[in-house]
């Protein structure tokens, strides 16, 4: 059974991930500027979901949509985002979502979170994937997903072989959620508002199975952090005052310590 789950998994990370190019090239848009509503050849693109084909975006290109409601990330403007075209980059995200959800359910096993961390995974993929394109976490994304989380935890705890608490888990989101708050307070050019809000969610999934993983998890992210951007000085791919995409390794860092949390339970 636990290989089927598995696999069911995996599967299903696939079939969200392939649909993800489409929702990241519309939010991956500089702070000001409308969610992108036409493809960069000016097809009209339709729903959120789905593979985007056309080409590269021209110069000049006016992208009409409603007004974001995200923020400005840290460091110095970004660059624009890479062309959402076809390829095999169109598969990235399908591969990344489907080796998440498939450690997530290989860790969780059948209790009833397993469910909940695969569920919500495909969100923090298309978040991170908006964070390296443009240095951005939007609101319309960090917020409802933390609702989500916290409330499927919810459900969960009430069903049998729930291997956490909802307490711990409305606790530890709350608790890192501080945590970046006053980061960003003590440096707001190294740490965005978006980072902020993507803890919320993150300490939600990391609090249920406890503070040792909460501990874990929201150390790792910073780990993860700060070695890279020794890397990039190191190989003077970066400057002290270069700003990258910090979302991706909070989740990592979350993801190591729900793995770990899976595990030993």
């Amino acid at each position: 059974m636990g290989v089927v789950v598995i696999i069911l998994a995996a599967v299903y990370g696939a079939a969200t991930g392939l649909g993800l190019p489409r929702a990241a090239y519309r939010l991956a848009v500089e702070p000001g500027e409308p969610w992108r509503t036409h493809c960069p050849d000016g097809h009209p693109l339709q729903g959120w979901f789905g593979r985007t084909p056309c080409g590269r975006a021209p110069d000049g290109e006016a992208h009409r949509g409603r007004a974001p409601d995200g923020e400005a990330h840290r460091g110095r403007a970004p660059e624009a985002p890479a062309p959402h075209g076809r390829g095999g980059a169109g598969w990235a995200p399908a591969v990344v979502s489907a080796a998440v959800c498939a450690g997530l359910a290989g860790a969780g096993g059948m209790r009833p979170e397993a469910g909940v961390f695969v569920a919500v995974a495909p969100v923090l993929v298309l978040l991170g994937i908006v964070d390296l394109a443009v240095h951005r976490l939007p609101d319309v994304l960090t917020l409802p997903l933390a609702a989500l989380t916290a409330a499927l935890l919810g459900v969960a705890a009430l069903l049998p072989r729930a291997a956490g608490t909802w307490r711990g888990a409305l606790l530890g989101g709350a608790a890192l959620g501080a945590a970046y708050l006053v980061l960003f307070l003590i440096n707001p050019a190294g740490m965005g508002l978006g980072d902020v809000k993507l803890a919320l969610p993150l300490g939600v999934a990391l609090g249920w199975y406890g503070w040792g993983v909460w501990a874990a998890g929201a150390f790792l992210g910073l780990l993860y952090g700060a070695v890279y951007g020794l890397a990039a000085l190191l190989t003077s791919r970066a400057t002290r005052g270069t700003g990258f995409a910090f979302g991706p390794f909070m989740a990592a860092g979350a993801l190591t310590g729900v793995l770990l949390g899976g595990f030993g339970a």
